[in-house]
C-alpha cells in the first residue's frame, strides 16, 4: 500500500515540477507570460515523457514482451471495442450525477482543439498513466496482502483522485476498475493501453465534432430522448459482449 501511494506521489510530483518549470522557462524564452496552446501541449508532453522515463529507469514498472509473444490480438481488439462501447453509457451516467467542478476545462479545451494535442491526449497519456497506475501502483497492491478486488478498487480510487479534477473522477474511477481487472487477468499493461488509447482517441474525435464542453447527449441527438436511450442500448450491446469476450480471452502469459 505504501509503495502504491509513493508511486502516485511521485507521479503528482513530476506533474507539479513540470507544470511550474515549463511555463517559467517558456515565459523567459518568449517574453510573454500568457498561457498558450503550444505551451500547454509542450508541458503535457514533457510531463508524460519524464514520467515514463522515471518509472522505467527506476524499475517501478516492469516491461516485458512475454505477454505479447502469446499473440493476444483478440484481447487487444476487444479492449478497443469495450472502450468505444462505454463512451455513451459513461456520458449518460455523468449527466445524471450531481454536477462537479471542472478545474481543467479551459486547459483541455486548448489541447483538444489543436491537432498536436492528440500526441499527448491520445498517445502519451495512455502510456504514462498505464505505466504508473497499473504497471507500478496496482502491481504492488496485488503483491501485497490485499485481495485482488481490494487492490483493484484502491488502484481505481488512486487513479480517480490523481486526476485532481472532480468532474473527471467518476469516469476515471469506473475506467480504473475496468483497467485494473484487465491488468489483474493478464499481468500486462498492454490491454489497458489499448483501451486507454481508444477511450482518449474517442474523446479527441468527439471534441472535433462537438467542441462545446457543456453539450449533452440530448443535444447531440437533436432533442430526442428516445434516440438517446436507443444509443445507450446500442452501446451496451457493444460493451457487454466485449467484456464477456475479454473474460474469455484474457490470461497470463504462463497460463
Amino acid at each position: 500500500m505504501k509503495k502504491a501511494i509513493l508511486d502516485i506521489i511521485t507521479f503528482l510530483g513530476i506533474q507539479a515540477l513540470v507544470s511550474l518549470t515549463v511555463p517559467l522557462v517558456w515565459g523567459m524564452v518568449t517574453g510573454s507570460p500568457d498561457v498558450t496552446t503550444a505551451m500547454m501541449i509542450t508541458t503535457t508532453v514533457i510531463f508524460s515523457l519524464l514520467t515514463i522515463i522515471v518509472f522505467l529507469w527506476a524499475g517501478w514498472t516492469k516491461v516485458s514482451p512475454t505477454w505479447l509473444r502469446t499473440r493476444p490480438w483478440m484481447v487487444l481488439i476487444w479492449s478497443v471495442i469495450a472502450a468505444l462501447g462505454l463512451v455513451v453509457p459513461s456520458a449518460w451516467l455523468q449527466e445524471h450525477m450531481p454536477e462537479l467542478p471542472n478545474f481543467v476545462e479551459q486547459e483541455f479545451d486548448m489541447i483538444l482543439k489543436d491537432r498536436w494535442g492528440y500526441l499527448t491526449i491520445g498517445l502519451l497519456a495512455p502510456l504514462a498513466e498505464e505505466i504508473v497506475f497499473r504497471g507500478a501502483a496496482l502491481r504492488s497492491l496485488l503483491a501485497s496482502r490485499l485481495s485482488p478486488l481490494a487492490a483493484i478498487v484502491i488502484s481505481a480510487l488512486l487513479f480517480a483522485v490523481a486526476h485532481l479534477n472532480p468532474a473527471q473522477m467518476p469516469h476515471a474511477f469506473l475506467v480504473g476498475l475496468l483497467l485494473g481487472w484487465m491488468y489483474w487477468r493478464t499481468g500486462s499493461i498492454l490491454p489497458g493501453m489499448a483501451y486507454h488509447w481508444a477511450n482518449n482517441s474517442a474523446a479527441y474525435v468527439l471534441y472535433a465534432f462537438y467542441p462545446n464542453p457543456d453539450i449533452k447527449l440530448i443535444d447531440i441527438f437533436k432533442g430526442s430522448e428516445q434516440h438517446v436511450y436507443m444509443a445507450l442500448g446500442f452501446s451496451l450491446l457493444i460493451l457487454l459482449p466485449a467484456l464477456y469476450q475479454l473474460h474469455l480471452w484474457m490470461r497470463h502469459a504462463d497460463e
